[in-house]
């Protein structure tokens, strides 16, 4: 039986509690961004390593930056509390069995997101970094701005991390019957074409990050498949035991 059902909570009902889960998210990331501004200095020049220098070109723009830096480590250090939030919102309208599935989703989910993210800062970034300031001459040298460099590093970051979200995201439309293994298999001709629109959209322009978020989106997918396949055996498998023999 559902642990409450959704049908009992009116339209009113539904954005109060979303209402509420955000400004839960909300207090999370305020209170890790205050305490990450104490370590700004240090995070910023942990993001720095993979290029030799970075300056400001205006009186306020190192302040701004610290201001930014330190929201998004508090965005990254809620990510266990926001998907937290997310899954008690959609709790109401789940069985018992699958609400008991709170703390794995949570853990899988903060998980995948950290190993796109890692992947990306620790693999991809100082490579990308090294390729693009190839293109320099002996009288074109690099100026990079901190600004320009904190986003830059800051949205591809979250982007893998968000992409590598994929098998989870694939796990819950699969639940809820919205996509099962053989529709992913038919789709892969398409999945290919879309997943390099999407790493060209999501990635700096140039044809190597593009590459190296290209190949780990694809074998996502074929995990997906493989996740809804195990899903669809679950949901197949017969739930009443058969009969004791006299």
């Amino acid at each position: 039986m559902p642990k409450k059902n959704m049908k009992e909570m009116g339209f009113l009902d539904h954005l109060e509690e979303l209402r509420r889960r955000i400004i839960w998210s909300l207090v999370s990331v305020l209170v890790f961004s205050i305490v990450a501004y104490f370590f700004s200095d240090r995070i910023i020049d942990f993001l720095a390593r993979p290029v030799a220098r970075l300056y400001f070109l205006s009186p306020t723009e190192a302040f701004a930056v610290r201001i930014k830096v330190s929201i998004i480590v508090g965005i990254i250090l809620s990510i266990p509390l926001i998907f937290y939030q997310i899954w008690q919102f959609i709790v109401p309208g789940l069985f018992e069995r699958e609400v008991k599935a709170a703390v794995p989703a949570v853990a899988f989910s903060t998980l995948f997101f950290l190993i796109g993210g890692s992947f990306y800062f620790f693999i991809v970034l100082p490579m990308a970094i090294k390729f693009l300031m190839g293109f320099g001459t002996e009288k074109l040298e690099p100026m990079i701005k901190i600004g320009s460099y904190i986003s830059f590093v800051a949205y591809t970051t979250l982007a893998f991390g968000a992409v590598f979200e994929l098998p989870i995201v694939a796990y819950f439309l699969g639940k809820l019957g919205i996509i099962t293994d053989r529709t992913l298999r038919k789709g892969r001709r398409y999945a290919f074409l879309g997943i390099l629109i999407l790493a060209a959209v999501i990635t700096p322009p140039d044809l190597f990050s593009q590459i190296m978020l290209a190949i780990p989106l694809y074998i996502l997918y074929e995990a997906s498949i493989i996740v809804l396949k195990m899903t669809q055996k679950r949901k197949d498998r017969p739930s009443v035991e058969p009969a004791e023999k006299e």
